[in-house]
């Protein structure tokens, strides 16, 4: 078992997770409290990925009684929990969800990067305050293997450079979160 905490830079959240990984799987478990948008809100989410780090199951509950439940088959095929295609999400591979850089973590796991490397993905993207997910697209490019990427929306709203510690897990996310000890 492995976990981490942190800190949102804007002072409005916390959020640990704990990931156990064995030979058939990887689940990640974590709570998160903030803040978005001038909504409040506590979730607790579980991420279960295969063996090579690829989503195949999300599921988010909130304190507000709120849930959102996805599957995933690991090829780009999104589901509901109750199994209803969700087209709209076609090649997607991973989620993000909104108030934990514990979801940049897979693309990274995943790949053997090298440096110089860049992959542009589409994301299954949850925000906390509605629990509507969306399509986002996001770029990861390797700075130096195992342990910095340069992260960027798609759309070129946002950059940041992550660094990362030895489970691939977010040590540093300037301008939002930082890992607390």
């Amino acid at each position: 078992m492995t976990s981490a905490r942190w800190r949102s830079l804007d002072g409005s959240g916390l959020d640990h997770v704990t990931l156990a990984i064995d030979a058939e799987r990887v689940v990640a478990r974590g709570v998160v409290i903030g803040e978005q948008k001038g909504v409040r809100y506590g979730v607790y989410y579980r991420v279960d990925l295969d063996p090579l780090w690829r989503v195949r199951e999300v599921a988010l509950g909130a304190a507000d009684g709120r849930g959102l439940h996805l599957l995933s088959d690991g090829q780009g095929h999104w589901a509901t929990g109750q199994g209803a295609p969700l087209p709209q999400f076609d090649g997607c591979f991973d989620v993000d969800l909104s108030a934990t850089p514990f979801t940049n973590t897979p693309p990274i796991r995943r790949n053997a990067w090298k440096t110089g490397e860049r992959a542009e993905l589409r994301m299954v993207y949850v925000p906390f305050d509605s629990f509507e997910p969306f399509v986002d697209g996001q770029i990861y490019t390797c700075l130096e293997p195992g342990r910095r990427f340069l992260y960027e929306a798609a759309d070129g709203s946002f950059t940041s450079e992550l660094t990362i510690d030895e489970h691939g897990l977010v040590v540093d996310y300037p301008s939002l979160f930082a890992r607390e000890p």
